[in-house]
């Protein structure tokens, strides 16, 4: 949220939380995963929604129309002729946690910004349209997203007299690439931008997710990985036995008895399973708690932990007490795997829908922008079983969208924004070595003025979260990084 398929980025102030393991209609989905779908409602009485005038399209000025998007403001760090923060929404609702809480705000208190949160269009409450159909998600990009925040950051500077003042874009994942690209399309708009963790790449297939998910794994036990495997090789091969079907139902606690009737069918299942691994390893040791997530304290280590206790029974069935552990911390009481639910709930296209709160919005972007569909398709990794195929295929059940012109659309993406090749100035990019969404993203330096901050032993957009004791030394070290570079862009 995560995504199922779809794992992406989810992170930051709205957070994605994309898809995640289990039900849409536990209010996950497919994605960056899990971003901040979670609210926090006691937080959000403090700062008091507001709503600003946006065009539908803006790229078509005989189109008059116009909806209403979320923002939030705090100005208690503001001083005259301080700086301009705009935190970027993404593939989730925006959580108001974030004008209290986070990295963004130490920074905003010491150089005196004004702090401001823009609600990514047709997430959260920011609905430009009467409903999720796919002729409406057409007004669904991220460069109508980009408009938006032109917009936005050029009438409120207006209004509030900040015109002269210099502003900067964060974002973290997929809002992170929406940092970078704000200030690479509207420089004249935005001084500076920290686009954390963002797979600023658009590719179609994205079998590195599950690479490096085996790398981190293997980083806190070198045998995990491989006991993973192991144990996802025993179920593929039970699920070509259908007399194995009903001892996998109570094996893995399934809402409903296992059918697997198609390919897309187990590929669904399959993927749910790897979800569990794929989300823990995406947001290691992360310090969500804040935004009301729950889960944070089920980790590599805790996971590497129950695939390793051979009091448990094989690596089959360390996998299923896997399973059913992460049915206890989110408090499921069972496993819906059934991929004709996932189809009804995807398909469903009221506000009011199971996966309107980013699963059907997230996954038309990956059909209409950015591919990041994380496959099993290298041999290096530890899953089998949800093929490319499978999720290009949700394309078009979803949208109608042909494998052809998912792929025609992700090299205009990347011919737009220029992938990796990234021409501008004062953007930093800090990235997680345990975070599979690095390998998308920079982690060197492009120019003196495009820096990276690679950060070893880090997850999914960890210099985001507010600083612990319990952080490594060079997380501390990349968030004090981060300021000397932003002190240092404010004075130029």
């Amino acid at each position: 949220m995560a995504f199922q398929t779809y794992r992406l980025l989810v992170c930051t102030v709205t957070l994605l939380a994309l898809l995640s393991l289990f039900s849409l209609g536990e209010g996950q989905y497919k994605g960056f995963r899990k971003f901040n779908q979670v609210q926090d409602t006691r937080k959000e009485a403090e700062f008091e929604e507001q709503w600003f005038i946006q065009k539908l399209d803006h790229f078509n000025g005989a189109d008059s129309r116009v909806w209403k998007q979320r923002y939030f403001v705090n100005e208690a760090f503001y001083r005259p002729g301080g700086p301009v923060f705009l935190m970027i929404g993404g593939e989730g609702p925006a959580n108001p946690a974030w004008m209290q809480h986070g990295t963004w705000l130490t920074y905003a208190e010491k150089l005196g910004a004004l702090c401001l949160m823009l609600e990514h269009r047709f997430y959260g409450k920011s609905h430009p349209t009467a409903d999720l159909s796919t002729e409406n998600l057409h007004f669904l990009s991220s460069r109508q997203a980009l408009a938006d925040l032109a917009h936005f950051r050029t009438v409120m500077a207006a209004s509030r007299g900040l015109t002269n003042r210099k502003w900067v874009a964060f974002g973290g994942s997929y809002p992170g690439s929406l940092a970078a690209w704000f200030r690479l399309k509207y420089p004249h708009l935005v001084h500076a931008s920290v686009a954390t963790s963002a797979p600023v790449h658009a590719t179609v297939n994205f079998p590195e997710y599950l690479e490096v998910v085996w790398r981190s794994l293997a980083s806190e036990n070198v045998e995990c990985p491989t006991l993973v495997k192991k144990a996802s090789d025993t179920l593929i091969e039970r699920l070509k036995d259908p007399t194995t079907y009903e001892n996998i139902t109570k094996h893995f606690n399934l809402c409903s008895p296992l059918q697997i009737q198609t390919e897309m069918d187990s590929a669904y299942f399959l993927e749910t399973l790897a979800g569990n691994f794929m989300d823990v390893v995406q947001y290691n040791e992360d310090n969500r708690g804040f935004e009301g997530v729950v889960g944070t304290n089920i980790t590599i280590k805790v996971l590497c932990g129950v695939m390793s206790d051979i009091s448990l029974g094989d690596p089959y069935a360390r996998y299923a007490a896997v399973a059913r552990l992460m049915m206890d911390t989110f408090s499921l009481k069972c496993l819906d795997a059934n991929f004709n639910n996932y189809v009804r709930e995807m398909t469903n296209t009221s506000w009011d829908g199971p996966a309107a709160g980013g699963g059907r919005q997230w996954v038309y972007q990956t059909c209409s922008e950015f591919g990041f569909y994380q496959s099993t398709e290298s041999p290096n990794q530890p899953f089998t079983g949800f093929p490319l195929e499978y999720q290009v295929k949700q394309c078009a059940d979803f949208y109608n969208i042909s494998a052809e012109q998912l792929a025609e659309a992700v090299a205009q993406t990347n011919e737009y924004y220029g992938g990796y090749d990234i021409r501008s100035s004062r953007i930093v990019f800090p990235n997680g070595s345990i975070d599979p969404w690095h390998a998308l993203g920079i982690t060197q330096d492009i120019t003196q003025d495009l820096p990276a901050v690679f950060i070893r032993g880090t997850a999914h957009c960890a210099n985001m979260y507010p600083a612990r004791n319990e952080d490594l030394p060079q997380l501390s070290l990349a968030r004090d990084h981060v300021f000397l570079l932003l002190q240092q862009w404010l004075k130029q």
